[in-house]
């Protein structure tokens, strides 16, 4: 592993890059323009426009890939977000979609987790690039439009500037195929110990999209995920148009301080402490439209329909 960067550079990439947001700079995506995610920006007023997805892993019914989004259909969702690398192939998915109408507006890095691209053995990054290559293209064969991506995990014997630095390295690597494919990679906000703050979210994505003709890259915005240490709403007025697509989930901070840090996310969609009226409020300032993609535990029919309609109410959609 080569050597990390040292930690008053770091530092002072940090506040500059703090200082930028600080004084307005934005990306060049402005309300009305589509954005690289299909997500068509427009002014911050009316209904939230919100088309309504679910992780393939939570469609717990049906045999066949058909037969699982024809079941994610009759819940009341548009979209399915699939894994990859994956046991899909690009006919048995094109097959569904045709049969069920359902669009597969993206993929998620199956590898992520277990191989970072802050790997400290240079084996394990090549095979994290080799795995993401797979997704990008997969994503494209699919129909969808972003692949999310844990870019690092942070731990005692994984460096922070290390992570910061080796993922951003990766980044730019795959941004080629990104490119040709007409794919963006979305970052997305979990609990990897990186990227912590809104504003040093913000200036990660655009330092990679700095010299790109494109926005290549940009954020997938995991609601419930913030709320242990933050609040969404302000996530979404510093993030901007730098969000593509949104997960959806409840947190519990109450349930947290009471029963134990996972057990925050053991509550229903709307019945948490994400504050949804003001993430409304906070999606219509930055004139967001397009993809929320639930992530929680599923089921099937009945369970399926009910995270819908949890959806449609908070978004205030019903």
């Amino acid at each position: 592993m080569s050597m990390p960067i040292d930690r008053r550079s770091f530092v002072g990439m940090t506040l500059a890059g703090a200082a930028g947001l600080a004084a307005g700079r934005q990306p060049d995506a402005r309300p009305g323009q589509v954005s690289p995610s299909g997500n068509a920006r427009r002014a911050s007023s009316g209904p939230l426009r919100i088309r309504h997805a679910v992780k393939i892993g939570m469609i717990r019914v049906g045999e066949t890939l058909s037969e699982k989004f024809a079941a994610a259909a009759d819940a009341g969702f548009a979209g399915v977000e699939l894994d990859s690398p994956g046991p899909y192939t690009a006919d048995e998915v094109l097959e569904a979609k045709e049969e069920t109408g359902i669009e597969v507006h993206g993929v998620v890095l199956s590898t992520h987790w277990n191989k970072p691209f802050n790997h400290p053995d240079i084996g394990v990054q090549a095979e994290a690039r080799v795995a993401l290559d797979t997704a990008l293209r997969d994503c494209a064969a699919f129909g969808g439009t972003t692949v999310l991506v844990v870019p690092a995990v942070v731990n005692q014997s994984m460096p922070y500037a290390d992570a910061y630095r080796m993922s951003q390295n990766a980044m730019r690597g795959a941004a080629g195929l990104a490119d040709e494919l007409g794919v963006s990679i979305a970052i997305e906000n979990v609990w990897n110990n990186f990227l912590l703050s809104p504003l040093e979210a913000a200036r990660y994505i655009d330092e990679l999209n700095e010299p790109r003709a494109r926005r290549t890259f940009g954020w997938y915005f995991d609601i419930g995920n913030i709320v242990n240490y933050g609040w969404p709403e302000q996530w979404i007025d510093v993030l901007g148009e730098r969000i593509l697509k949104i997960d959806v989930k409840e947190f519990s901070r109450k349930r947290r301080d009471d029963e134990g840090l996972w057990k925050g996310f053991g509550v229903e969609i709307g019945e948490g402490d994400v504050g949804w009226d003001r993430v409304r409020a906070a999606l219509r300032r930055i004139g967001y439209e397009g993809w929320a993609t639930a992530e929680v535990g599923g089921g099937g029919p009945e369970r399926l329909a009910d995270i819908a309609r949890r959806m449609n109410s908070v978004f205030d959609l019903a």
